[in-house]
C-alpha cells in the first residue's frame, strides 16, 4: 500500500488508526445493483489502514529523587495493527473526517476486529 505523501502531516494520537474505507461492490455476486449509501448503514465497514498513533502510554514509575526535574520520554505499548495493513472495524466506534476531498476513518484498535496483512509489503 503507497503511503500518501498528504498524510505526512497528519499525527494519530494514542491507540488510535487512521483507515482510508476500501471501496465497496456496487453489485451483489448475483449481479443485481446496490443503491448509494447502502454500505454506510453497515455495522462492520474495512478499509487500509494508512497511519497509526503511537500505542498505549505506559506511566512513568516514580523516582526516589521525585524532587529533581528531568526530561520525561513518554513510552508506549505499540499496536498491532501497521500501515498497510487491511482491516476489519466496528463503525459504530469511529470518527468519519473528510481530508483533502478523501474520506477516513479514525478508529481506536479496540473497535479493529481483524487485521489481513500482506508480510510482502513489509519486506
Amino acid at each position: 500500500m503507497n503511503k500518501n505523501i498528504s498524510l505526512e502531516n497528519i499525527i494519530i494520537i494514542g491507540d488510535r488508526v487512521l483507515i482510508k474505507s476500501k471501496s465497496p461492490e456496487e453489485k451483489t455476486k448475483t449481479g443485481l445493483y446496490l443503491p448509494p449509501g447502502i454500505h454506510e448503514r453497515e455495522i462492520v465497514h474495512s478499509g487500509y489502514i494508512m497511519k497509526t498513533g503511537p500505542g498505549y502510554p505506559i506511566p512513568v514509575a516514580a523516582d526516589e529523587e521525585s524532587w529533581k526535574r528531568t526530561d520525561e520520554k513518554i513510552r508506549y505499548i505499540p499496536l498491532q495493527a501497521r500501515e498497510g495493513d487491511l482491516a476489519i472495524f466496528l463503525q459504530k466506534d469511529a470518527v468519519e473526517i473528510i481530508y483533502e476531498d478523501e474520506k477516513y476513518f479514525i478508529v481506536p484498535q479496540n473497535s479493529i476486529l481483524l487485521l489481513e496483512r500482506d508480510e510482502s509489503l513489509f519486506e
